[in-house]
Order: C-alpha cells, then structure tokens, then sequence
C-alpha cells in the first residue's frame, strides 16, 4: 500500500475514534488525561470543528454543477443538463438568464459545466464558463468569456478563450475554471476516455491548462510556452484522468480533485510540467494505477487518494476564518457517490493529509458538487441529484 494511501485511510478512521461533543459537526481528536489533581482543562475553541448550520439558500435546481456570488449578492448557477444559466437574487427571486444555450452540446457527463466570476467584474461584468459547444455538425469543449448586463437578465458571449477540449460521448468532459491570484485562468480537463490523450501533450484532453482570462492566449510563464505546437503551450500539468475540482491555498499554491477509476480518487498539489501518471493504454485500460510510477520519467504522487475504492470526488475548495476551528485551512472535496463533504487538512508541505466528515453534510443532502467559499468565510454548496429537487446550499460555521 502506497505511504500516502495508508495515511488517508488512517485518518478517515481517526474520527470514528474520536468523541463527538454535542452538537458538534464533525470529530474532535481526544485529549492526553489530565493529571490526578490537576483542574479540567477546556481546549480552545480554535481547536476544536464546528458546528455547521445548513440552509437551503436555492431550490428547484437540476443538476447544478457550478455556483459564484456576484457582486450584488445575487447567486450565478450553471445547470449542466439544462444548458441553463439560473440566477438568485440577493432577496432569493429566481430567473433565468438568457444566453445562446442552444449552442451549448449536452451529452452524459458534458454540457453546461464550470463557472468562473471574474475578480474584477464589478468593473468588466466578465464571467467564464467552460462547456460543451456546437460547433456546426461537431462539437468540442471550450471555455467562453462573457459579459452580464446590469440587469443581471442577459450575457453576451465576449468571446472563445480557448476551443478544441476533445469529446466524444460526453463522457470525463472536465471542466473546471479557476481565476488564480496570478491573474491567468487555470481550467481542467478530462481525458474524453481516450487513452493516449492524457499524456501526450498536444492534446487539450487530461491536463490542466493556464491561460490569459482576457486574451486566451497560452500564459507566458507555463512550462511549454516556447513549444511550436499552440495546445502544447497552454499545458500546465498532464497525465489526468478526469480533473473535477481546483482550488488555490492561500499561499499560493494549486491544488486538484480528481475523480478515480474503480479506485483512486485523487487530491493532488500540482506542480508546473509534472506529470500525474493516467496512462491507460492500449485502448483505454482502466485497471491501471491512477499514478503509475513504471512510466518513463518522474510522477507526482497523489496528496491524498480513497485508496481501493471510490468516492467520487468532486468540487474543491479551502476554508478559512476563525470560526472553522480546527478545519481552518482544510480544503473542502465534494463527493457524489458517497454523498459527503470531505475536509482535508495538511501540512505546510502537503504532506499528513487528516480527513474529517461533518455529520451535518453526511448523506443528507445526496450528492454534493461543487462547494465554493464566500468572501465572510460561509460556504455555498451544490446538490447534483436530478430531476428538479436540486439545491444551493449554504453552509455556516459557528
């Protein structure tokens, strides 16, 4: 078993081994006994989980795969099935925003995907989708920058950032977006389910990419910058299966959330020009590893992984703030298939990955997405169930 493997099952197991104070909303690691004696000592309320309060804060929703806050308050959400973009207002009304969705290609995983508010679209009105689009006959998976009106009723395509995302049934379409503190726009790909496409790096298929949110143009300090081939050079990393969610520490660094095949779900720290080891070939051979250390060269192993078995990571993204207590700095995983949301701490140096799953996001929601944080520290959360009965959620530590 692979070092970083065991230490994720041992941490999944440390809660249930934990005592779960009242109310709380996940496990708090046992204390040394005091000595005979010795006054009863309170550990500091920054120690300990918090208790999570969990509201409904939009409803009647259909497979909601992305979810930002705008501005004014209002919620932006994209709706993959429905290729539809539903906006909330702060004071909870409901609409739909109109856009060309008849351009957007739906098929199984693929249609209206990730979303991306742009950090100054107070001033630009900017956001970013990446999606499944009809291309006259075909289809590809592209990411789009667009403009809202000031209404908040109507986008205008500004324009194609970046085309050519390979698909063929719909199946690992990706699609996450990610504006990083740097300025450029990280996007993550899935593989399509072709073999060769995660490692060869010509292909747009099992990457991550960086680009410039306003131009499209590849980002000038990516590892291939210099390389003649144009999707050579927005390759940030390589050798993915299927990149479900992204986040940024605050210290700067990358992270991915990465859906496994019957094993491996993946959280990986991800390192310019490194390689993360998918490589299912011939033909598209799921049995192999996810980070396969017999290929040529140096593969980055995982930060966290489920081990023999799937959990169906998701969406990720870090807290922060006093009231998480003991998860501050955790970095939040939604699962579908387990229906949960995962809080994973680590060290400094990405190492010693805890996990800890609060009881009041276990199972009760159905499937969680995409989890997003808010700029007071609250989280928003998305539901991915189906038939009109999905929500936002809104997620309060106290």
């Amino acid at each position: 078993m692979r070092p970083v493997v065991a230490t994720a099952l041992l941490a999944l197991a440390a809660p249930l081994l934990a005592a779960l104070p009242a109310g709380a909303g996940g496990a708090t690691a046992p204390s040394a006994p005091a000595a005979v004696g010795a006054p009863a000592v309170t550990a500091p309320a920054a120690a300990r989980a918090p208790s999570l309060r969990v509201t409904t804060r939009v409803g009647g929703l259909d497979h909601p795969w992305d979810v930002r806050r705008l501005p004014s308050g209002s919620l932006l959400v994209t709706e993959r099935e429905r290729a539809r973009l539903t906006l909330s207002t702060a004071a909870g009304r409901k609409r739909t925003v109109r856009f060309p969705s008849a351009q957007i290609w739906t098929s199984g995983e693929t249609g209206l995907m990730g979303l991306e508010v742009d950090p100054r679209f107070a001033k630009n009105r900017r956001f970013y989708t990446c999606s499944g689009w009809r291309t006259g006959g075909g289809h590809d998976i592209r990411v789009n920058a667009w403009k809202l009106n000031r209404r908040e009723t109507r986008a205008r395509l500004v324009r194609p950032l970046v085309t050519g995302l390979p698909t063929t049934s719909g199946r690992h379409g990706g699609c996450r977006l990610l504006a990083t503190s740097d300025g450029a726009l990280l996007v993550g790909t899935g593989d399509a389910a072709v073999g060769t496409n995660p490692r060869d790096l010509d292909s747009l298929g099992g990457k991550t990419l960086r680009l410039n949110r306003f131009t499209g143009r590849p980002w000038p300090q990516n590892p291939y910058a210099g390389a003649e081939s144009r999707n050579r050079r927005y390759v940030f990393t390589y050798g993915h299966r299927n990149v479900q969610g992204l986040a940024e520490r605050r210290d700067g660094t990358l992270w991915s959330a990465e859906q496994g095949s019957s094993r491996d779900d993946e959280v990986n720290l991800l390192v310019p020009g490194g390689d993360y080891g998918w490589n299912p070939v011939p033909g598209y051979d799921e049995s192999v590893p996810m980070t396969d250390q017999g290929l040529p060269g140096t593969q980055q192993e995982a930060r966290w992984s489920s081990g023999p078995t799937t959990v169906a990571t998701s969406g990720a993204t870090f807290v922060r703030g006093k009231r998480w207590g003991s998860l501050n700095g955790a970095l939040a995983v939604g699962v579908l298939k387990d229906q949960e949301l995962l809080f994973i701490r680590f060290d400094a140096d990405g190492s010693n990955p805890r996990v800890s799953t609060p009881a009041a996001l276990d199972g009760r929601w159905g499937r969680l997405r995409s989890p997003v944080l808010l700029a007071n520290g609250n989280l928003l959360v998305t539901t991915d169930n189906g038939d009109g009965r999905d929500r936002v959620l809104l997620v309060r530590p106290r």
